[in-house]
């Protein structure tokens, strides 16, 4: 489906929609942050630093620790698949759309601080009903801002946005209309990605099954977010963003 039909289908049905999503945020659990340290080291050898950063995927909602969240079992499957010592960190704010990210998490990174960054954005954005236009230009900013503080040669990995129609929080047609929308920023995602050197797009192409989910029925569980950390590490390494071992690590990834 064209991308301005895919507008015009999500604001002519929002009216239907708005009443459920107000509804649903009401009566929807609220979990906590994921407890624990947000920085650490899993692996040997020489020394890849990482920045995990964005929403409450990246702040462990749904998790108990931030260690079993995305951002820790990305780090150990990232150490594994390159053979490199992992210094991660993960900066995320619950409920942070793409502005939020850059203007309240941005300016806690310094320059030169990482090798390889993931960035989780755009659920919020969807949700809050942002329209394509400011989205576009807030992501930008905010892929601009992590580029300009990346190590020589480093790599932004801007995640895909997830398959929304499938959140088992969301009522019909708010499903339906919110995986609509998710495809409509996921496109503008992939397309700034592709304009910018050192950042790449990775569609987000597992679907989770409703069990599993946290019992919020709108964030992936720990299994899932662990799932799904591998799976990126793995699509990295065969598309050669990732040099596997023996390289070192300083420089492991690829230009």
């Amino acid at each position: 489906m064209p991308m301005w039909w895919k507008r015009a289908l999500f604001w002519s049905l929002m009216p239907l929609a708005a009443p459920q999503g107000l509804l649903a945020r009401r009566r929807a659990p609220r979990f906590p942050a994921a407890a624990g340290p947000a920085e650490g080291r899993v692996g040997a050898g020489p020394g890849l630093r990482l920045l995990a950063i964005g929403d409450s995927i990246i702040e462990g909602v749904g998790c108990r620790t931030l260690e079993e969240a995305f951002a820790g079992q990305f780090a150990r499957h990232l150490a594994r698949a390159t053979g490199c010592a992992v210094h991660w960190r993960a900066l995320g704010r619950t409920g942070a759309c793409a502005a939020g990210i850059r203007e309240g998490l941005l300016p806690k990174v310094a320059p030169g601080s990482f090798e390889l960054a993931v960035v989780s954005v755009g659920v919020n954005d969807v949700s809050s009903l942002k329209r394509s236009a400011r989205f576009r230009a807030d992501l930008a900013a905010l892929l601009d801002g992590l580029v300009e503080r990346a190590a020589p040669g480093g790599l932004v990995v801007l995640c895909g946005l997830p398959r929304m129609e499938t959140f088992p929080l969301l009522p019909q047609p708010l499903r339906f209309l919110a995986g609509l929308r998710a495809e409509t920023f996921d496109a503008i995602g992939a397309a700034l990605a592709r304009a910018r050197a050192g950042v790449h797009h990775e569609p987000t192409a597992y679907v989770p099954a409703p069990h599993e989910f946290a019992p919020d029925g709108y964030h992936p569980n720990a299994a899932t977010q662990g799932l799904w950390a591998g799976r990126l590490v793995e699509r990295l390494m065969a598309q050669g963003r990732l040099a596997p071992p023996p390289r070192a690590c300083e420089g492991a990834v690829a230009e």
